[in-house]
């Protein structure tokens, strides 16, 4: 039985590489497709929790955890050697930047190294970590055809972006539109049938290269246009205008006008960090994307400007930074979601810290946060507890945050995510980004 086969019928086994905010969700739709699966993750506290039906991941369902576990049609290990049973391995691991802000891609690299020992004739090895457009024919082609391994005829392999969007209620991963680029014309009919059974749509692509390529614009796309936007807000900071009415004007425009909102910087697993894997990637072929580089540069600016205009606001009250209680409010990279990666809030809040002033924090989704070296515990809003603060900092606008109790009782609210927007009353002890 071939691998078409396999992957039609199901009794295809699936390896699934990291069990993170992409593989869980990824390995539990699998399963629930009726594939057996196996995630592999070196982390062994993921493993025991999966193996367990304990979830960890907000965008995973606990029901279809528990369900899957039960069936043991889920199995997570840290043993690498399980991907010699696999049909099809899915790649989900973390690409982080180095602090030179270059690609780094060892996770991969590592999978790869366990990969070489493992790989075996009709096998679909798909990578769905972000990269720069490349990496699958560059480096996951050599390290499996060092075997002797044939592309499209007992090797298969395919870039199948992740669009992992967390904390969004309309669009999981069997519901978002799947990118595949295979190898070749083999490679793309395996991966594309692999997908076809549990994504409702799937795009086929000639490549890898494009499908990398797609996936990191996708990021560039919003990298870009939140920068204009910010970059807008600075300059509406100085003229005394409203950054958000004009926002709000702008989109009455029934055609060629799509609002991005300002923030106090970008955040995430993806936009600060995937437009330096093409501008890297860029050089190699003599290109210098300009454009891209100042628009991470001026996302990178916007905890500088938030913590500069707070010291202004606290200065119009007679105080100084030093030594004022500043609460924080919310510290995740978005609302309503668990995950503090790269988030501007921490950024903000290391400022403040070197300036001096006395943090405190509240974020319903993370009990506990360490910055610069200094362990901060979320504390529980009161009245008592806003009216103690010199200013409140929404740097996160959670859906749980009561927005009247935070105006009405703290001094100033500095509200760099408009989240008080709704709020009718005491307007005039509310801040924003430009007012």
């Amino acid at each position: 039985m071939d691998i078409r086969e396999k992957i039609q019928n199901r009794s295809a086994k699936i390896g699934v590489v990291g069990l993170g905010y992409v593989g869980l969700p990824l390995a539990v739709l699998q399963a629930k497709t009726g594939f057996h699966v196996f995630g592999v993750d070196e982390v062994a506290a993921k493993v025991e929790m999966v193996n367990q039906a304990k979830n960890y991941i907000l965008d995973v369902d606990d029901a279809e955890l528990r369900l899957v576990v039960d069936q043991k049609r889920l199995e997570a290990t840290t043993d690498f050697s399980v991907l010699q049973q696999c049909d099809i391995i899915l790649i989900c691991v973390p690409t982080p930047l180095t602090r030179n802000k270059e690609p780094d891609i060892s996770a991969i690299v590592k999978v790869l190294g366990h990969l070489a020992n493992y790989a075996h004739p009709d096998m679909l090895v798909v990578l769905e970590s972000t990269t720069y457009p490349g990496t699958t024919e560059e480096v996951i082609l050599p390290a499996l055809t060092a075997k002797g391994l044939t592309p499209g005829k007992d090797l298969f392999v395919a870039f199948s972006p992740e669009r992992v969007d967390p904390g969004n209620a309309n669009f999981k991963t069997h519901n978002t539109f799947k990118l595949v680029g295979g190898v070749t014309e083999g490679c793309q009919e395996v991966s594309k049938l692999f997908y076809e059974q549990s994504i409702v749509k799937v795009f086929p692509l000639s490549s890898p290269r494009v499908a990398e390529m797609a996936k990191v614009f996708e990021n560039v796309f919003r990298s870009v246009n939140i920068a204009l936007v910010n970059e807008l807000t600075m300059l509406c900071e100085r003229m005394n205008i409203n950054v958000y009415e004009v926002i709000d004007a702008a989109a009455t425009k029934n055609f060629g006008f799509m609002a991005f909102y300002p923030g106090p910087g970008v955040g995430g697993h993806c936009i600060p960090l995937d437009p330096y894997y093409l501008a890297w990637k860029s050089k190699e072929y003599d290109v210098h994307t300009r454009f891209i580089e100042l628009a991470g540069e001026i996302n990178e600016n916007m905890p500088y400007f938030v913590a500069t205009k707070l010291q202004r606001v606290l200065n119009q009250m007679g105080k100084c930074l030093k030594g004022s209680t500043i609460l924080v409010l919310g510290v995740t990279y978005k609302a309503d979601i668990e995950d503090p990666r790269e988030s501007p809030a921490t950024k903000v809040m290391e400022l403040l810290h070197k300036e001096g002033a006395d943090l405190q924090y509240v974020d319903p989704y993370t009990p506990s946060l360490v910055i610069a070296g200094q362990q901060y515990t979320s504390q529980k809003i009161t009245p008592e507890l806003l009216r103690q603060s010199a200013c409140a900092l929404i740097l996160t606008a959670h859906s749980a945050f009561d927005y009247d109790l935070i105006v009405e009782h703290a001094p100033v609210v500095f509200d760099t995510r408009n989240g008080t927007r709704q709020v009718t009353q005491h307007r005039e002890r509310i801040v924003l980004l430009s007012t």
